[in-house]
């Protein structure tokens, strides 16, 4: 399971209610926060996330209202020492002026407390552990090296436990043996294989995040059959050519994406002052049902298969 927390869900420039594009993904004790625009910081207190464990930081490009946040991010990182190490990882073109804004406007020759890693990105997998991956694949967006991630848990075969109890297998280190793949030998001299006590091959659950866009075709394969996509609505239809003039999408593009890739829910974020939120949910429901518009501090599980809103509206109290 995941758990995506929107801490900005405008388009170019804040709104009232909507601050710039930051999400952060998490599992388990992992975090990921997914661009930062100006003013994410306030944001990340604001929804109670915190800042320990915020040490991985991923850049889907580098136009401005979505990197100007790093300034007063790392600047408090500097002060309140919350994470021991940062990374953030973008393509070529964001980290020159990532670069640019962390040393020649933050640190000006400081040298911070924590290491700071700046990553290239290239498309494939770029973070995996024992439960999950994330990779990163090209978008097409003004300018280079924009990329979406994909966060995938590993396919797994569940535990039987009417299975080990049948066979009379006790608790403790050998059911954990068997679950993770492995032949055991019981205290009682029987060997047991674990295909005995595992069902069938499940696979995991599957997020899709895609920032700034204006082409879908080349999201298809990507995208296909995942349980969640989140993606940007910028404009409205009425307005396609504009959008296209700016490499951005329609809520109907969007949502006609999902519905060609088999995708099982779609949260729209980006979203423009220009039009109010029923406008670019009418729109994008009207061809892909299972649509959702993100607000800032709206929290989601996904799960195979399912969407469940944890937290919406009302952020958190601190």
């Amino acid at each position: 399971m995941f758990e995506i927390v929107f801490l900005g869900t405008s388009a170019s420039a804040p709104s009232i209610r909507r601050g710039l594009s930051a999400q952060v993904v998490k599992h388990d004790d992992f975090r990921f926060l997914i661009d930062c625009g100006e003013g994410t910081q306030r944001q990340i207190l604001q929804s109670g996330l915190g800042f320990k464990r915020l040490n991985r930081i991923l850049i889907t490009h580098g136009h401005l209202d979505h990197i100007l946040g790093l300034a007063g991010l790392i600047s408090t990182f500097m002060r309140w020492e919350a994470v021991e190490d940062l990374e953030i990882m973008a393509g070529r073109w964001a980290l020159n002026r990532i670069e640019d804004l962390i040393l020649g406007v933050v640190l000006r020759g400081a040298r911070p407390p924590m290491e700071i890693r700046l990553t290239e990105i290239q498309p494939g997998e770029i973070f995996e552990n024992e439960e999950f991956s994330v990779s990163a694949f090209p978008v097409l967006h003004r300018g280079p090296d924009c990329f979406g991630f994909l966060f995938e848990e590993k396919a797994r075969r569940p535990f039987l436990p009417e299975k080990a109890e049948q066979m009379d297998i006790p608790p403790g280190p050998w059911r954990r043996e068997l679950v993770n793949g492995n032949v055991v030998t019981l205290p009682d001299g029987r060997v047991i294989h674990p295909d005995l006590v595992l069902g069938e091959v499940r696979p995991g659950t599957r997020l899709v995040h895609v920032g700034d866009t204006g082409d879908t075709g080349s999201l298809r394969e990507v995208c296909q059959g995942v349980d969640t996509l989140v993606i940007e609505a910028t404009y409205l239809d009425s307005e396609a050519e504009m959008a296209q003039r700016f490499a951005h999408l329609t809520a109907r593009q969007a949502a006609m994406l999902a519905k060609d890739a088999g995708v099982r829910h779609l949260i729209l974020t980006h979203i423009s002052r220009r039009y109010r939120e029923r406008d670019v949910l009418d729109e994008a429901r009207a061809i892909f049902p299972e649509t959702r518009v993100a607000r800032d501090f709206d929290s989601f599980q996904v799960k195979r298969g399912e969407l469940i809103k944890i937290l919406g509206e009302q952020p958190v109290p601190v």
